[in-house]
């Protein structure tokens, strides 16, 4: 497993997850979930999950919390091969999460929807 942060494409890859997104659900599909950095126009929500990948390897995860704002925890997060990210929070062992990137650029982040 590679360190918490690193990616096998450089910094280059490094900066692009390395950001805060939020979930796009309106642009899901069937078997992808779409996360936008939270720069983007959003339409209007009640609402939106999403995490922050830091550079360091740290990382904030961002549910929906009472009267819809925003509830943050923290953990860490480390790319496992090219494609697989793996969430930790409150120091768990295991992964709390585990996505598989289909893409990644500076707009976007596109996931495979868990089974």
């Amino acid at each position: 497993m590679m360190e918490q942060g690193q990616t096998p494409g450089g910094t280059g890859r490094l900066q692009l997850l390395s950001r805060r997104w939020l979930h796009a659900y309106e642009q899901d599909s069937a078997t992808e979930m779409v996360f936008r950095p939270a720069t983007y126009k959003f339409a209007p929500s009640r609402g939106r999950r999403g995490f922050e990948l830091k550079s360091d390897g740290g990382l904030v995860d961002i549910g929906i919390g009472p009267v819809d704002r925003p509830q943050e925890t923290h953990g860490t997060w480390s790319l496992e091969s090219e494609d697989t990210l793996l969430l930790f929070l409150g120091g768990a062992g295991q992964p709390s999460r585990v996505l598989k990137v289909l893409s990644v650029d500076r707009n976007r982040l596109i996931v495979q929807k868990p089974a």
